[in-house]
């Protein structure tokens, strides 16, 4: 029984969690750039620069140039 109600306590904070983050999401920046590490770079300043606390890359490719887009979270 005990068990049981751990498991329930368990799925209830992940779903919670999940939900949090849905919510915080407000936008996105896209960046194109010639390396991985300057790509990256140019996202993260971007993403301060909108206001946000943290970000997600969601994409990035390219041959000669990259492109990148990033998820931007409050």
């Amino acid at each position: 029984m005990k068990s049981i109600k751990n498991f329930v306590a368990v799925i209830a904070l992940t779903t919670a969690s999940f939900g949090a983050l849905a919510a915080q999401d407000f936008g996105t920046v896209t960046a194109t750039d010639s390396n991985l590490d300057s790509l990256e770079a140019t996202l993260a300043a971007k993403a301060t620069a909108a206001g946000a606390t943290s970000y997600k890359i969601i994409e990035a490719g390219g041959q000669n140039n990259l492109h990148g887009t990033a998820v931007l979270y409050k």
